[in-house]
């Protein structure tokens, strides 16, 4: 994409992708609502509501699916308006083209995404992670016919379009055929809907703040800068986004237990337990890969995308560093969702991003893509990790000193197996300049960390875990 779509083209197509990334919080939280309540109902045995909650939730859904598409549009015949003081006229005009496709994907989206949400509560995960492994797979092969025959941007939102209603097809079948769930439209419950959206709607805000962080970047990078420096954030985010895929990849699938632990009253000292028993896994994770950007990532940059996306490294770093703290915390956002506490965290939130807009503006003036980085890791400190660390600790009870010690346990192995990968590179192999010699580092890397952390730092949990594994891998 990057070396046959051009740094224009590729800010562009980030910059419509970013847009209707916003729309994405018209969702209203009912994706997790969904979650929530079927786990609720299943562990209540209440099954004849469930059947009857998917089809309030379809219709919703397809309403949310046509007012999406509407806003989408409309958005795109006004483009010019935003973006003509950044972009050239061509310009505005491919992202014109690129909102509308978008907007059409994600309207197709929201009506099927419940039967996503329904395979998450029954806790199918490995049919949910294969079927993403599967799509992963078929991108390329799917993406680079596209781009080869000249199609471009508007080629590659087409074939995303078509991947995905495909993908959100098997969902449907699998949920009607494997799982057996029942839909009717014939009863709308609006007692039921009024109890969802009184969850749901703090869910909904703090979807906004998601996008407000994380899109308005772009956006505003659109407005006072230029599509290359929206290009090199849009790489930038790229990694945050497969840092986060990473992140969440453990936390992720725990709503519906946590879900179930409240419903039978279990103690702040077993949520607490959890929390650290994840975020100490997240941490072996987080600290991996953060450690690792820092050693390989301006090199795997610079042979990955070139030498024009060199300064997406130090845009990158600056986010790295606060969400990598942030990331271990995750299973605390579950947390609050299932103790149906999450609407302190939506307001402070709000709050904070719009604090990091107003910072933004005058940020990206002075020092373009670097102030935008800058203004949002300065957001993300302040929100994810001060305000929202002391609410865990005195309002949901969980044990934060405890957390954040058990964590520091853990730092002088990722010390002592950075500062000798970096010692290694320095003075045995300093010019990493091919993926030849580039990928056999990473990998003993990756061996050198585990290895330096299993002696230093690994509980007798995660000691297992790797036992459990390497028997695995003898067996087969």
């Amino acid at each position: 994409m990057l070396k046959t779509l051009g740094q224009v083209e590729y800010g562009l197509y980030g910059l419509a992708n970013s847009i209707v990334g916003y729309l994405t919080v018209l969702d209203f939280g009912l994706g997790n609502t969904a979650i929530r309540y079927t786990a609720k109902y299943k562990a209540e045995n209440k099954e004849e509501k469930l059947k009857y909650m998917y089809g309030m939730f379809i219709i919703l859904y397809t309403l949310i699916g046509i007012i999406t598409f509407t806003i989408g549009y409309v958005f795109s015949l006004k483009a010019n308006i935003f973006f003509k003081n950044g972009l050239s006229f061509e310009e505005v005009k491919t992202v014109k083209t690129l909102l509308i496709l978008a907007s059409i994907n994600l309207a197709v989206s929201f009506p099927f995404g419940v039967f996503t949400s329904v395979i998450t509560a029954y806790e199918k995960f490995i049919f949910l992670k294969v079927s993403t492994i599967v799509r992963y797979l078929l991108n390329p092969l799917v993406y680079i016919p596209v781009l080869f025959f000249g199609y471009k941007s508007i080629g590659l939102i087409i074939a995303t379009t078509v991947l995905n209603f495909i993908f959100l097809l098997i969902n449907l079948l699998y949920c009607l055929f494997n799982l057996k769930i029942k839909i009717s439209f014939k009863k709308f419950d609006f007692t039921l809907i009024k109890e969802i959206f009184s969850y749901s709607v703090w869910i909904f805000v703090g979807s906004i703040v998601n996008q407000l962080w994380w899109n308005s970047g772009q956006f505003m990078l659109g407005i006072y800068s230029s599509a290359v420096s929206i290009a090199i954030f849009n790489l930038a985010m790229q990694f945050k986004s497969y840092f986060e895929s990473f992140a969440t990849s453990i936390s992720g699938v725990f709503l519906p237990r946590l879900t179930s632990m409240e419903a039978n009253k279990a103690s702040d000292g077993e949520f607490t337990d959890l929390f650290i028993k994840v975020g100490r896994l997240q941490f072996i994770l987080i600290s991996l890969i953060s450690t690792g950007f820092i050693l390989f990532g301006r090199q795997f940059i610079f042979i990955w995308a070139g030498e024009n996306y060199d300064f997406s490294y130090y845009v990158t770093l600056i986010i790295f560093i606060p969400l990598a703290l942030v990331d271990t915390q995750t299973l605390g956002i579950a947390i609050l969702q299932a103790k149906n506490k999450h609407k302190f965290r939506s307001v402070v939130y709000l709050c904070v991003a719009i604090f990091c807009i107003v910072v933004c503006i005058p940020f990206i003036k002075k020092f373009d893509v670097i102030g935008c980085a800058s203004a949002t890791a300065l957001a993300l400190t302040l929100g994810n990790l001060l305000i929202m660390n002391w609410y865990y600790h005195k309002k949901i009870h969980l044990d934060v000193y405890k957390f954040w010690s058990e964590l520091l346990k853990m730092l002088p192995g990722v010390i002592v197996s950075t500062i000798m990968m970096w010692l290694g590179i320095k003075y045995l192999f300093p010019n990493l300049n091919s993926y030849k010699i580039l990928l056999p580092f990473i990998l003993l890397y990756v061996m050198l960390y585990f290895v330096v952390m299993y002696f230093t730092s690994f509980n007798a949990y995660e000691r297992s875990l790797i036992h459990g594994i390497t028997r695995k891998i003898r067996r087969m």
